[in-house]
């Protein structure tokens, strides 16, 4: 009977490690010509564009170039619903294309949103698209104990400034439904086995006596042995940040050569670290804000702290989401925002309570505040709008936290695509908006219910892990049971009548050194193609065994890039080969584990 049970024992560890394995997404890669020319002569454009990992929804857009200076707080659509200022501006978006894996075709007719013909010039254009057929899949488990499993954040570039080839996850929330229990801060490293919840990292963070508990802290961009955290005392009207030293699997220390003993206060009518927005930063400054929907009082504002916790600026945004009208009717004085979350020194700013979508540039508005706000999305483009419906109560209120859609994070890639989560609208899951702010309309992942959605984020930072990551709630609870990868990707490239010189097609064909190198386990691979054609990019082991075939696919003349990830290979010495027509070059790699 022993021999059984040890027997038993045996097959039962056999089984787990048969069936744990690393997260290792297959991802969606778009690519065309980064130049492309037209005649602008009424006739049809036609694009080609591979799709690479997954089939994709591909739309098309075209923006105006390098008339962001000409373009200067512009309001317009209905209701007033799209400011911009000093931004490109979208001048068409193109019906969902969906796309099979391999080379498809864009066709533009060369006109505008309004039937009209494109006057000749230079335009940019952008790819943006995702995966809608294939089910999401999971990214990490750890998640589901987390009461607020919509506050994450992911760190995509390291100390260095450098993109991470492992971007982390990282939460500061309440193991309760209480906001005023202390808070603890979880981490969790993309690629390790998404079951293994014993690889998640902790640190309990015990506040400072009188202040309440903010949301989503913010690592150190400079030493990611210290976080930033939201905090506060609701009683005293005031909001601030701590710094604490990240103890993993302990307690946080606090740092009291921060700020005034750890601490940096301002004025700010603070919910007490109910849905606000938690701190952000950019490595040069902090960022909070605040708009309590609970207050009566016309407040919302966006705050500045230097990083050794000097107060810097605080700007008034109650233009955007605050609103007498909306609270003399049954609406809200205040619509947020309470997240808020940083891409290239844009901050984007939403509410789930409100149809408020803003992004504002606080380094440029530091020099000019007219040069703050880059754009808003309000009511009436029908994109994540607030009581648009015929038989609305409120029509077309936008403080209004008693109808959907509530939009719980909104936040953006690296093309400064963004997008909001989408619930109690029916099987959709997110909103898409361009990159000024114009919506694009809603999406649906494959397999999608009306059940509750709460956290989004865009992952991209060239690794192995670029891509869209969601919750996926089952049964309606509101408690994630994970956060799961959806492949997705973006692109951006010129059409102009005349192809400059300098951006001609490359007389040579050249392939870089794969960056980074040794890298572990996923590296990126670029490559320029002298003439258009079929491309290969293959891995071979140390001993000229072909162990992964990365790309096979026609493609256009230009630059380009693939990522390989080496999970599931063991750490040694391989080489890659690009091969397009009668050319190839073989280079040289390291996997380390």
């Amino acid at each position: 009977m022993k021999k059984c049970l040890i027997l038993g024992a045996i097959l039962v560890f056999a089984v787990s490690t048969v069936f744990a394995a690393n997260f290792a997404p297959t991802q969606l890669k778009l690519s065309a010509s980064p130049q492309v020319q037209y005649a602008f002569d009424g006739k049809n454009l036609s694009l080609p564009v591979t799709v690479s990992g997954t089939s994709a929804s591909v739309y098309f857009l075209l923006f105006t170039k390098d008339k962001a200076a000409t373009i200067s707080k512009v309001k317009n659509g209905y209701l007033g619903w799209h400011y911009v200022n000093k931004i490109d501006t979208c001048m068409y978006v193109s019906p969902a294309n969906n796309f099979g894996k391999g080379v498809n075709n864009v066709i533009w007719d060369g006109k505008d949103e309004n039937s009209v013909q494109v006057p000749p010039g230079v335009y940019t254009y952008y790819l943006w698209g995702f995966d809608n057929i294939n089910p999401k899949v999971k990214a990490t488990q750890w998640i589901k104990t987390v009461q607020h499993n919509i506050y994450l954040r992911v760190q995509e570039k390291g100390t260095d400034g450098k993109p991470l080839a492992n971007p982390f996850f990282y939460h500061h929330g309440s193991g309760s439904a209480s906001h005023l229990q202390d808070r603890y801060g979880n981490k969790w490293v993309l690629g390790n086995d998404p079951e293994d919840t014993t690889l998640v990292q902790t640190t309990a963070i015990t506040y400072p006596t009188g202040l309440s508990k903010g949301m989503i802290a913010a690592f150190d961009q400079k030493d990611f042995n210290h976080v930033f955290v939201e905090c506060g005392n609701k009683d005293n009207k005031t909001i601030g940040v701590a710094r604490y030293q990240w103890v993993p699997n302990g307690a946080a220390i606090l740092d009291t050569k921060f700020g005034d003993n750890g601490v940096s206060l301002t004025m700010g009518n603070w919910n007490g670290g109910n849905s606000e927005s938690g701190v952000e930063t950019d490595g040069t400054y902090l960022y909070a804000a605040i708009g309590n929907h609970y207050i009566t009082e016309a407040e919302a504002n966006v705050f500045v702290w230097e990083t050794d916790g000097t107060f810097l600026q605080k700007f008034d945004i109650s233009d955007y989401f605050s609103s007498v009208e909306a609270s003399k009717v049954g609406g809200q004085m205040n619509g947020g925002p309470n997240t808020i979350y940083n891409r290239n020194g844009m901050l984007y700013l939403s509410c789930h309570c409100s149809c408020m979508k803003l992004v504002v540039d606080p380094i440029a508005g530091i020099q000019s505040e007219d040069n703050f706000i880059v754009y808003a999305n309000g009511n009436g483009d029908y994109v994540s709008d607030h009581n648009y419906q015929s038989d609305a109560k409120l029509k077309w209120i936008c403080n209004d936290y008693n109808v959907g859609p509530y939009t719980y994070t909104f936040n953006a890639d690296a093309n400064h695509f963004s997008v909001t989560p989408i619930y109690d609208e029916g099987a959709v899951s997110f909103a898409l908006f361009a990159p000024d702010g114009t919506g694009i309309g809603n999406q649906a992942f494959a397999g999608e219910t009306a059940a509750l959605k709460r956290g989004q984020y865009l992952v991209d930072n060239g690794s192995a892990f670029d891509g869209f990551y969601s919750d996926r709630n089952e049964g309606g609870t509101g408690i994630s049971p994970g956060v799961y990868y959806t492949a997705a990707d973006s692109f951006k490239g010129i059409i102009s009548k005349e192809v400059a010189v300098a951006d001609a097609a490359p007389a040579a064909f050249a392939v870089a050194q794969n960056v980074p190198n040794p890298f572990n386990p996923a590296t990126t691979i670029s490559f320029t193609l002298a003439k258009a054609g079929k491309t290969t990019v293959e891995v071979f082991n140390a001993a000229g065994q072909k162990v992964d075939t990365i790309l096979n696919a026609s493609l256009n003349a230009g630059s380009h890039s693939v990522t390989w990830n080496a999970a599931k290979h063991s750490a040694g010495v391989y080489f890659y080969t690009v091969k397009n027509g009668d050319f190839s070059r073989t280079m040289k790699m390291t996997l380390l584990k």
